[in-house]
C-alpha cells in the first residue's frame, strides 16, 4: 500500500493528494519526493499496539507537514516483517535497492530491528526505531542513521521499579519472559530496586507466547513478594495479569508492575482485571488537548481506536524526520539524521525534547496507575497520571550505553 502527499491531485487511488502551494522544492530532494516506509507487525502478536496504526501515524504525519515542503510528494508505504529478522532484513535491503525509500519507521521487536539497523547503517537512508525496546540501538550497535524513539527497556524499568520501590513496594519477584527483551527489562528493574535499597526474592522464566501461567504465578505468589514484576509483553502480559487476578493475586494484598504494557493490552485484559496495575509509557492520548486532537483523527480512521505510545511514536519520528529534511533541503541519510540531532524535537503528542549523539530521542516519561472501572469516563479512558518523569532523568545516562559515537 502506498499513500502519497503532494500539489498536484494524484489519479492513483494509491495516492492522496492535498493543495499546497506551487513553490517549487529544492533539487536536493530527489525527484520530488520523500518516501517513508512503516515496516511492521501487521498481523502478529504486537499488531494491535502496531501494525495499521503505525502506518495510519505516519500517513498523518504526512498530512501535517505536506504543505512545509510545497512541490514534494510524501509517500507512506509499508510492509509486515512477520517478526523475522531475516525478512525485516530482506525488505529493508529491497526497499533500500529498489524502492528508494528514505526513512524506515516502526520496526517492532527488538531482533528484527538490530538486523534492519545493520542493513541501514552505511546506507542513504533513516532507520527511525519506534517500535523497539533494546537500548542496543542507542548502546553498542548504536547508528549514525539510527534514531530511536517512544521508550526503551532502561526507561520502562527504570520508570516503574524507581516509582513502586519509592512507595514502599521494596521485595520484588519477577517473571521474565525467556528471549532477550525479558532478560532486559528484568536486569534493568533489578538494578533500579537493589539501588533503592530494595531486594530481589526471586524470579521465574517463561517461554515466549505461553498460554498458561499458572505455576509461575504460584511461585510468585508463594515468594512472600510485595510486588511481582512483569518483564514480558503484549500477549504474554495480557495472560499474566488475566490469570493473576484469577488467582486472587492483587486481592491478596500483591502488587502488579508491568514493565511494557500499552493501552491496547489493557483494553485487551479490561479495567476490571487490570485496575491497580502501575507502568510507565512515554504517551497517553488523554493527556492534553494536543493529544486528545491527535487521537480523534486518529480514531477516525481506526474504527474508533486510541492510538498507543509505539503509534504516537511513529507520528513524531516522522514529523521531526520531515522537518530535518526541510531544513537539511536532502533527504540523504548522512545529512538528515544529523540534521534530526541538531533540532529540538517539538510536537503535541511528545512536547519538547532532543535527539542525543547516541540516537535516543529524549523526552518525558509518565508513570500511571490503571483505574478502576468506577473511574473511567468513557472507552479508552483507562489511566491516571501519578508521576511525570523529565526527559533528562528517563533515559540511561549518554556516558553509561557504550556507543562508539559518543567521544569519550
Amino acid at each position: 500500500m502506498k499513500t502519497g502527499y503532494t500539489l498536484a491531485g494524484m489519479a492513483a487511488a494509491s495516492l492522496v493528494a492535498l493543495s499546497i502551494g506551487t513553490v517549487p522544492a529544492s533539487a536536493e530532494i530527489a525527484n520530488h519526493r520523500v518516501k517513508l516506509g512503516v515496516l511492521t507487525d501487521m498481523s502478529g502478536f504486537a499488531s494491535d499496539s502496531t501494525g495499521q496504526g503505525s502506518v495510519v501515524a505516519a500517513e498523518l504525519a504526512a498530512e501535517d507537514f505536506a504543505k512545509e515542503l510545497p512541490g514534494v510528494t510524501i509517500e507512506v508505504i509499508h510492509a509486515d516483517h512477520q517478526n523475522k529478522p531475516d525478512i525485516g532484513a530482506a525488505t529493508a535491503r529491497r526497499w533500500l535497492d529498489q524502492e528508494h525509500v528514505d526513512a524506515i519507521l516502526d520496526v517492532p521487536f527488538s531482533s528484527v530491528a538490530l538486523a534492519v539497523n545493520e542493513v541501514t547503517r552505511n546506507s542513504k537512508a533513516v532507520f527511525i526505531a519506534s517500535g523497539p525496546g533494546t537500548t542496543e540501538l542507542t548502546g553498542p550497535k548504536c547508528s549514525p542513521n539510527t534514531i530511536q524513539w517512544t521508550y526503551d527497556t532502561w526507561a520502562l524499568a527504570n520508570g516503574t521499579a524507581r516509582a513502586v520501590t519509592e512507595s514502599g513496594g521494596k521485595r520484588w519477584f519477577f517473571m521474565t519472559a525467556d528471549y532477550a527483551f525479558g532478560h532486559a527489562l528484568e536486569r534493568d528493574a533489578s538494578a533500579v530496586v537493589k539501588s533503592m535499597g530494595g531486594t530481589i526474592v526471586g524470579s521465574v522464566r517463561h517461554p515466549p507466547n505461553a498460554s498458561d501461567f499458572s505455576s509461575y504465578l504460584l511461585q510468585a505468589q508463594g515468594s512472600g513478594a510485595q510486588v511481582i514484576g512483569l518483564a514480558n509483553a503484549v500477549g504474554d502480559t495480557i495472560g499474566s495479569v488475566k490469570q493473576a487476578t484469577e488467582f486472587g493475586i492483587t486481592a491478596g494484598g500483591q502488587r502488579l508492575a508491568a514493565l511494557l504494557m500499552q493501552l491496547s493490552d489493557v483494553a485487551a485484559v479490561g479495567l476490571k482485571d487490570a485496575q491497580g496495575l502501575y507502568l510507565t509509557e512515554a504517551f497517553y492520548w488523554d493527556l492534553n488537548p494536543g493529544t486528545r486532537a491527535f487521537a480523534d483523527r486518529f480514531a477516525a480512521r481506526m474504527d474508533g481506536r486510541r492510538p498507543t505510545g509505539n503509534q504516537a511514536g511513529v507520528y513524531a519520528g516522522a514529523l521531526h524526520y520531515l522537518k530535518a529534511v526541510k531544513a537539511a533541503n536532502s533527504t540523504d541519510a548522512t545529512i538528515v539524521a544529523a540534521k534530526m540531532r541538531d533540532l529540538p524535537t517539538d510536537d503535541p503528542l511528545f512536547g519538547k525534547g532532543s535527539v542525543r549523539v547516541d540516537g535516543r530521542a529524549v523526552h518525558d516519561m509518565l508513570f500511571f496507575e490503571v483505574k478502576k472501572p468506577e473511574e473511567s469516563k468513557g472507552p479508552w479512558d483507562f489511566y491516571k497520571l501519578i508521576k511525570t518523569i523529565p526527559g533528562p532523568e528517563a533515559f540511561r545516562p549518554l556516558s553509561e550505553g557504550g556507543c562508539p559515537l559518543v567521544q569519550k
